[in-house]
This record gives structure tokens, C-alpha cells and sequence, in this order.
């Protein structure tokens, strides 16, 4: 089950009406927010912070949402040139990253939608933010465009221009307010160096993960599992660029990790970079719930590209993903599943794989713990 059940339950213990209709929209919730594309927006902000332009939108409903727009089309790779740090984000890949999310069975990336938007009614018009209105403009070609204030992207060379006023978005449901639901962000052990020359440690030190296992939180609990189960995630996207995660500071290190930030993934179909992998080579450690998953998305009759296909064609801006992203996420699974073996006949099935189906296993082994939803 989706651990933001056990988050309300554990933060409205005494208020079982919100918790009941959250259950509700909870299981609704692929129906209900595939409504996002049609509520009125009444109202447009930039958010602070990151390298590339997102807005905050508001419903008429006063429901918020974070909207990131296109600023590239389905088939355009990333060129092999292009350091993983400055690559554009992509708004397919927040969509088409909430599906596989779910798909895996994950369901730690919170309800994202895509939505077309009139640049013109529905964010020019309706903004009270004076930098952002100032950066809209008429193109040559007679179409709106803007482009913001952001570190990277955010010039006129670099504007988001619409057919005439209409964009392509993902729509991001929020998490808790921080004030109700504080969250911690930590830095992913495996983070890249993001330098043009520098190496991580990682890439150095095949011994690396012995390292990480020793130190908190990842000596302990689940969180190491997470970390894999994460690596997993990016690597079937091929996305580079997880530098930090977050957690429900609430539970502490019995909480999951969100996956958060997902448009630097389906950059490139035409190449598999085994790099996002080696969290999984270098600690051959595995959920028994993953692994299972894993092997039957491998089946002819539960192929992922099909179920992925099957999952986002309900979307508003159907196509997601293009059949050659789609084609290179089963071969990448099969990568992964390819390490896995490879673990598991290095090491032995049970040092490798860790049972979390059990309700009661009889020990609680270090580095591993059972898998919550």
C-alpha cells in the first residue's frame, strides 16, 4: 500500500473523517487527478530555488500545484556532449516517471498529471508576479512566449514559446505543507561529483558501499534498500542526476524515501548508462518484493514497455514516451536483472536477497528491514 496512508493515519489520529476521504482519494487518486487538465487555474507564481523554471499554480479550488512546462520534444536525445548537470528537464519524464513509479509498485513519487495551458489566460493573465509577467513576449512567429528567472535556461534565447499560446506541463500534486509535515533531505552516498573533471568517490572505490553500510542511517533499518530500490528507478530511466532525496522527518529512519525530481530521465533510448547502477553492483542487496517484480515485468504476458504504454495513454498529452524510451526500458530491466544474477551467484541468494514478504521473520538482519508501503 501507498506509505502516505500510514503518514495521514500517524499525523490525524484523531480526525478519522480526513482520514477516511483520504483513503477514498487515495484510491481514486489515478481517476481524480486525471482531472488536473481541466480545473481552473486562478493563479501563477515562480517557485524559488532549482536551476530550471517551475511555477506554483493554484486552483480555483485553491488546491496547488507544481508545474513544470516543455522545454523539449519526445524525440529529442540528450546530445552525449551534454554533462547529466546541464541537461534540460523534461516534463514527459515526471509523467512517465509516475508510472513506472507505481508500476514497480514503489508509489513514492507523488500523483503527477499533464496538462496543456494557456500561457496567455491561464499564466500571463493571472500572475501577480511582476518578474515573471515582464519576460513574456511575442515571438517572430507570432507566438506567446516567456521565460522567467531561473540559474540555467531562463533568457530569451532560451524561452518557452507556445502553439500560439498553448504549453505542454506536468502537473505535480504537493506534499503536506512543511509546517504540517516536516521533511529532511539528505545526499545521496552515490551522488556524481557534478565537475566537468572531479570523480566521486564512488567511481573510484569498488569497495565503496562497505563504506556506506557502516554509517547512519544506512547501517540500519530500511534505508539501504530504499537507496537500491531508487537506483533501480533511475537506472531504468536513465536518470543521472539524483544528487539528494527526502524523508517524512516524523518517522525517521522507519519513514520511505519520496522520489522527487524526476525530468532528467528518458534523455537518451539509444544508450544504457551502467554508471546509475553501481549502488546495486557494489552492494548486491535486494528487496525480495523487488526482485519478484522485477521478473515478472521480465514476462512476455506483464511486459513493462507494454504496461507503461497501457498505464500513460490515459494521460492528456498521450503519447508520453516514445516507442524507442519504451523498448529501452525492457532492455534496461534486463540489465538489472542480468547484475542481480550476477550477485546472487557471487554471494548466495540469501545474502543478496532480503525477504521482506514475511509478516514475522524470525531476525531483524542488519542493513535490510521489511518493506513498508
Amino acid at each position: 500500500r501507498n506509505l502516505f496512508l500510514s503518514f495521514f493515519v500517524f499525523f490525524f489520529p484523531v480526525a478519522p473523517t480526513l482520514f477516511c476521504t483520504f483513503v477514498f482519494l487515495e484510491k481514486k487518486a489515478s481517476v481524480s487527478f486525471h482531472h488536473a487538465h481541466v480545473v481552473v487555474l486562478i493563479l501563477a507564481a515562480m517557485k524559488s530555488g532549482g536551476t530550471q523554471l517551475k511555477l506554483i499554480m493554484t486552483f480555483q479550488n485553491y488546491g496547488q500545484a507544481l508545474f513544470k512546462p516543455m522545454k523539449r520534444t519526445r524525440d529529442q536525445e540528450t546530445p552525449p556532449d551534454f554533462f547529466y548537470f546541464s541537461d534540460f528537464e523534461r516534463h514527459n519524464s515526471e509523467i512517465a516517471a509516475f508510472h513506472l513509479d507505481k508500476i514497480l509498485d514503489f508509489r513514492r513519487v507523488p500523483p503527477i498529471a499533464g496538462r496543456l495551458v494557456n500561457m496567455t489566460k491561464e499564466i500571463r493573465d493571472v500572475t501577480r508576479d511582476k518578474k515573471l509577467w515582464r519576460t513574456f513576449f511575442i515571438s517572430p512567429a507570432n507566438n506567446v512566449c516567456f521565460y522567467g528567472e531561473c540559474t540555467y535556461y531562463c533568457s530569451t534565447e532560451h524561452a518557452l514559446c507556445g502553439k500560439p499560446d498553448q504549453i505542454e506541463g506536468s502537473v505535480a500534486a504537493f506534499l503536506p505543507d512543511l509546517a504540517l509535515a516536516k521533511r529532511k533531505t539528505w545526499k545521496n552516498p552515490w551522488r556524481r561529483s557534478y565537475h566537468k573533471r572531479k570523480k566521486a568517490e564512488w567511481e573510484v572505490d569498488p569497495d565503496y558501499c562497505e563504506e556506506v553500510k557502516q554509517t547512519p542511517p544506512y547501517d540500519r533499518g530500511r534505508r539501504l534498500l530504499d537507496i537500491m530500490d531508487m537506483t533501480i528507478f533511475d537506472f531504468l530511466m536513465g536518470n543521472m542526476d539524483r544528487h539528494h532525496y527526502e524523508t517524512f522527518e516524523k518517522f525517521g529512519n522507519e519513514t520511505f524515501v519520496l522520489h522527487l525530481d524526476n525530468g532528467r530521465g528518458f534523455g537518451r533510448h539509444s544508450h544504457d548508462e551502467m554508471s546509475i547502477l553501481v549502488p546495486l553492483t557494489q552492494c548486491c542487496r535486494v528487496r525480495k518484493s523487488t526482485h519478484l517484480r522485477l521478473q515478472l515485468l521480465a514476462k512476455e504476458e506483464y511486459k513493462l514497455s507494454v504496461l507503461m504504454a497501457e498505464s500513460m495513454e490515459r494521460d492528456r498529452l498521450t503519447p508520453i514516451l516514445i516507442q524507442p524510451h519504451l523498448d529501452a526500458l525492457d532492455r534496461r530491466l534486463h540489465l538489472t536483472l542480468n547484475v542481480l544474477s550476477e550477485c546472487i551467484e557471487k554471494e548466495g541468494y540469501s545474502s543478496v536477497v532480503e525477504d521482506d514478504l514475511q509478516e514475522n521473520p524470525e531476525t531483524d538482519h542488519a542493513h535490510t528491514g521489511s518493506r513498508q508501503r
